[in-house]
């Protein structure tokens, strides 16, 4: 199928895990993942409606920012400090945020441009020595200190990757795991530079499993694209 045909059966899918789950489809936020994928493959999926797009890498944000059309870029993998004052300016949300340092890195960043960054927290439920980010308890925690000390920096919500599993029924406990945490970080008291909105879990493998137990934003490569060319993946 064409990628216009794959992101329709995508949406329908999704579409579908929002309803069971007692939710209207608006709410759900697909964030098409390119990696590895060309700007010509991006902009025939932009020209299909998708709004938004996440990338793993920041140099490949770099070396297609300027030939994809208009579109929200996200930066969805591990982000290495060094590497933040390179896109600051080009992505609307950073959902891989691990560490106080690296919050207060993109603040100081976002405050030399005058610019306020969207992240999400990134927890890593099942604590898996092969997936980044903080445990559970660490959560309200990092929230607190990154609101505290970042002020060009909103905490929007959370991020979290699943075990994979052939069957992804399996996934489903630690999904609910990760909603509960959300909900129970949504709960905290309000304050300036937190807002949790984005609930962000589910991938090609996952995804209906990941909404119907509670996500609001899904992040769908292979299912859209098909398989990547790894070949091709600078080292």
């Amino acid at each position: 199928m064409s990628i216009g045909a794959n992101i329709q059966a995508v949406r329908k899918d999704m579409e579908g895990a929002a309803v069971r789950s007692g939710r209207s489809p608006e709410d759900v936020l697909l964030v098409a993942v390119t990696k590895l994928h060309s700007p010509e493959e991006i902009n025939e999926a932009i020209d299909a409606g998708v709004t938004d797009i996440g990338e793993n890498k920041v140099q490949e944000v770099l070396a297609k920012y300027d030939k994809v059309k208009p579109v929200r870029w996200h930066l969805i993998g591990h982000l290495q400090t060094n590497k933040v004052r390179q896109i600051v300016d080009k992505v609307v949300m950073i959902h891989s945020v691990d560490s106080l340092h690296l919050a207060e890195e993109i603040n100081k960043r976002c405050a030399s441009i005058g610019k306020n960054m969207d992240i999400l927290v990134q927890v890593n439920v099942a604590e898996e020595d092969s997936k980044f980010g903080i445990t559970s308890d660490e959560t309200m925690s990092l929230i607190s200190a990154i609101a505290d000390t970042c002020p060009n920096v909103t905490v929007k919500g959370l991020m979290m990757i699943a075990p994979f599993f052939d069957d992804p029924e399996m996934t489903r406990p630690y999904f609910r795991m990760a909603k509960k945490l959300f909900d129970d970080c949504a709960d905290m008291p309000a304050r300036a530079g937190v807002d949790m909105k984005y609930l962000s879990m589910g991938m090609t493998n996952d995804f209906q499993i990941a909404v119907e137990e509670g996500s609001n934003l899904i992040r769908v490569g292979t299912a859209i694209f098909g398989n990547r060319n790894y070949r091709s993946e600078e080292k």
